[in-house]
């Protein structure tokens, strides 16, 4: 149901202007930032990475809340970060940072007064300082050691003063700070997939086809099998299919519900027929090493619902889509 009347269409169009407006504004911010990148950006950079510490990551308000993001992204791609709230910071929270570390302080103007407080007893305990800020003349950019210049001419707000373009500014650089450490830490998709284990994103990165293969008692017929034996090791396996094989084990082929049909069309007299005769040849098969995605990837390049799975050249099992759908890993 809607809720803006439908003679008052200047309503919906102000809505899209201040919507248009406010995306474009904020997509202008982050694109001039590709501006402010200098040597203090690569030299903070090279610092966290070389660090035998973490990377304490501190903010008040708004700035904090992205904090908390970059410290998320930082750690899921293999940078050691904590988030440490500025106000907190100098009620006890200070103790958390341990003489390796390096601070990170986000804030706009720089000029706050928990952040105020706080610089001095960071330099105290003689901590490298990371100021991500917009106003590059401020108190904390003036005291830190590098500054990240996340400068935005004005807010995104009509009034210019909500934070929206400046804490936008601020998590794009945070994503290109961690970006950049992720790829000298040569952070691969195994890596990736070490830190986040849970979920469909997990699965995709680290279930592999033999997790989700039918390896006990396979579907599997001799070539010279009857149709009917056939029939009956597909429907008893309920996998839509069934691997033909030599008794030494060697692959021959695969026999699909799609195979029994068009047989059926060809040949209505199928009594005298093997599965040699119906199977597919040189089916397409995937090692059970192989990532479960992988075998989602192939089987629909290849508009098929299962696959041979074999280990060193040898036939263990098929995977079935339902498998890898059931698992929600697309």
């Amino acid at each position: 149901m809607s809720c803006i009347n439908k003679n008052v269409l200047e309503t919906k169009e102000k809505i899209f202007a201040i919507a248009k407006n406010t995306i474009t504004e904020e997509a202008k911010a982050v694109q001039n930032l590709v501006n402010y990148l200098d040597n203090d950006f690569a030299e903070a950079v090279a610092c966290i990475f070389k660090s035998e510490g973490r990377l304490v990551i501190t903010g008040i308000g708004k700035s904090a809340i992205i904090a908390n993001k970059i410290v998320a992204t930082l750690n899921s791609t293999g940078t050691p970060a904590v988030f440490m709230h500025a106000a907190d910071a100098i009620h006890g929270d200070l103790g958390m940072i341990r003489p390796h570390d390096i601070v990170l302080c986000i804030s706009k103007s720089g000029t706050t007064p928990e952040i105020k407080i706080l610089i001095p007893l960071i330099k105290r305990g003689g901590n490298t300082i990371i100021a991500m800020v917009s106003e590059t003349k401020s108190y904390l950019a003036e005291q830190a050691d590098l500054v990240l210049k996340a400068t935005v001419t004005r807010e995104a707000c009509p009034n210019n003063l909500a934070p929206t373009s400046s804490t936008t500014a601020q998590l794009a650089l945070g994503d290109a700070l961690a970006v950049c450490l992720l790829d000298l830490r040569g952070f691969s998709q195994e890596d990736f997939a070490k830190y986040h284990p849970g979920g469909a994103l997990g699965k995709k990165m680290y279930m592999k086809v033999s997790d989700l293969c039918t390896k006990v008692n396979p579907p599997k017929v001799l070539p010279d099998a009857s149709v009917n034996d056939t029939i009956l090791e597909i429907s008893q396996k309920m996998l839509g299919a069934t691997a033909v094989i030599t008794s030494e084990g060697q692959l021959q082929g695969i026999v699909t519900d799609g195979d029994l049909r068009r047989m059926l069309e060809r040949t209505p007299d199928f009594s005298k027929l093997k599965a040699i005769d119906i199977m597919t040849k040189n089916p397409k098969t995937i090692a059970d090493s192989d990532l479960a995605v992988k075998a989602f990837n192939l089987m629909e390049d290849n508009k098929i619902t299962q696959l041979v799975v074999t280990k060193t050249g040898k036939y263990v099992g098929i995977i079935h889509m339902h498998d890898i759908l059931r698992e929600g890993i697309v």
